[in-house]
């Protein structure tokens, strides 16, 4: 009989406890509550979005112009930094909705911040690394840069690391806080710089007049080169040729294709016109002669 009126007495109390319409009420105002609280959340997130996304939008004719990598950079940044508020905020309504004191929550992650801080210095200086890097445009994605003495296209920026690709295909990760040199080749124009080695024999005139209608035709036909081509004359005196050098100022990070191009033209050029290269030669003495 005891062991039955204990389970009647269990069984009264997830009656009653069922059967109680406040409580019903009560869960279901908290449910809608944080329905509510997460889609007006996302709504303000789409509105604040949009109105980010038309404060950055490209305006030609604007008096105030901005390089669009650099704009479209801080664009994502500022949609992450208010999606991540937004959504933070979100949850501590949620939170206090559900009963929860904040107070010691919040005094908890304060001393936990603390004593992780002292062990996440590394972390911390990454991450102001990063944003002094957004926000100075020293490069974006797609820049073509020198890290640490590794040379590739930058793949990714972010607070922490930053990607590096290689043109081998090897992709180099960077934590920001070490990163201490980089040299930028896609900011500005970049000059090609090509040394034509003739012989001492050959007219030196008749070489810049070919080598004028050379550069005259290379700018035509290759759109890369951006001004026109300077012959700045007699660079050096080697051995057995004399250097002239020949300068083409391109668009950023494509003055190697740029020197492929030139050589080849100029070579062709030279050799059709019968003005000798100078190379290289063995000549073997024998006590019979020369062979």
């Amino acid at each position: 009989m005891n062991q039955a009126g204990f389970f009647e007495r269990i069984y009264a109390q997830i009656y009653a406890s069922v059967a109680d319409a406040d409580m019903w009420v009560n869960i279901g105002m908290a449910v809608l509550k944080i329905a509510a609280i997460i889609l007006l959340s996302r709504i303000v997130v789409s509105v604040v979005q949009s109105g980010v996304n038309k404060v950055f939008q490209h305006r030609h004719g604007s008096k105030i112009q901005m390089d669009q990598r650099r704009v479209d950079t801080m664009r994502v940044l500022v949609n992450n930094v208010v999606q991540y508020g937004i959504y933070f905020l979100a949850i501590l309504m949620i939170l206090q909705l559900l009963g929860i004191d904040l107070r010691p929550v919040l005094v908890s992650a304060g001393v936990l911040g603390l004593a992780v801080g002292f062990g996440a210095q590394s972390l911390v200086r990454d991450i102001i690394t990063g944003f002094f890097i957004i926000f100075e445009d020293q490069f974006a994605v797609g820049d073509v840069v020198t890290i640490n003495n590794l040379t590739g296209t930058v793949q990714e920026i972010g607070l922490r690391i930053t990607k590096v690709r290689s043109w081998t295909g090897e992709v180099h990760i960077f934590p920001n806080g070490t990163i201490n040199q980089v040299t930028n080749f896609s900011l500005q124009n970049t000059l090609a710089v090509v040394d034509v080695s003739v012989a001492y024999e050959e007219d030196l005139n008749q070489v810049e007049s070919v080598l004028k209608e050379v550069l005259a035709s290379a700018q035509t036909e290759l759109t890369d080169i951006v001004a026109e081509p300077q012959i700045l004359g007699v660079h050096a005196l080697g051995p057995s040729e004399v250097i002239i050098r020949v300068t083409a100022e391109c668009k950023p990070n494509t003055h190697h294709g740029v020197n492929r191009n030139l050589r080849a033209k100029i070579r062709t050029e030279l050799t059709n016109r019968g003005i000798q290269i100078p190379y290289p030669k063995i000549v073997a003495v024998s006590g019979k002669g020369t062979v």
